[in-house]
């Protein structure tokens, strides 16, 4: 994925061997999580924003073939939501609806938050660790909702806000944005659970998503 970004939006790429990779290195002092706890959270949405509609701009060469569905990424879900129940079925329910009417398909960073956006200096706002997936772009703003960490995301009127500030930067619909987060953290407790770590935050987040859907 980071060769195919060809340092438009990405760290480059400088040399391949096997499964090994050498990266070019972002030497910008300029911290996304820091600026979001410092009285700065709506200028990091902002650069995330802008970083995400760069990586999702069209290009002339065709992706890798190894890009994951989401309908595969989530795989997780509906076995938590069987188990479970309650907010796991709720957001279950919501990305069954999201994968069964997905609109702007794109290739997918799959992973964007304020620790994988980081200050290439004159090069500009730069990712790594792309996941590689495809399926509807407003899949990769949700993560945006939930870092740089659980104090900041669950602050009171924080996800109101910043999801204000997606929706105006990125032009996705509110309803829709929110819906992509309940499924998205629905998704992240279940991954969390599997690997025996604590999915508290990302339930409580699930459930404020669910309450602004009316849920």
């Amino acid at each position: 994925m980071l060769a195919w970004y060809e340092g438009h939006g990405a760290v480059r790429v400088l040399a391949r061997e096997g499964s090994a990779i050498l990266l070019e290195r972002a030497m910008g002092t300029r911290d996304l999580a820091a600026m979001a706890r410092s009285g700065q959270d709506d200028e990091a949405t902002k650069i995330l924003c802008a970083t995400a509609a760069l990586l999702h701009t069209p290009r002339k060469t065709q992706p890798p073939a190894t890009l994951v569905p989401l309908p595969v990424w989530f795989r997780a879900l509906p076995q938590a939501a069987s188990e479970r129940g309650g907010i796991f079925a709720k957001s279950e329910r919501v990305a069954r609806e999201l994968l069964d009417d997905v609109r702007d398909v794109t290739v997918l960073h799959g992973d964007l938050h304020h620790g994988n956006v980081l200050d290439g200096d004159a090069r500009g706002w730069l990712v790594i660790d792309p996941k590689g997936l495809i399926g509807e772009r407003g899949y990769d703003y949700a993560n945006v909702l939930c870092n740089p960490d659980a104090a900041t995301a669950l602050a009171p009127g924080r996800l109101q806000r910043q999801a204000q500030i997606v929706c105006l930067e990125s032009g996705l619909e509110p309803e829709r944005l929110m819906k992509w987060l309940l499924a998205y953290c629905g998704l992240s407790a279940a991954w969390s659970l599997g690997d025996g770590h604590d999915a508290r935050p990302a339930i409580a987040l699930a459930e404020h998503a669910a309450s602004e859907l009316g849920m």
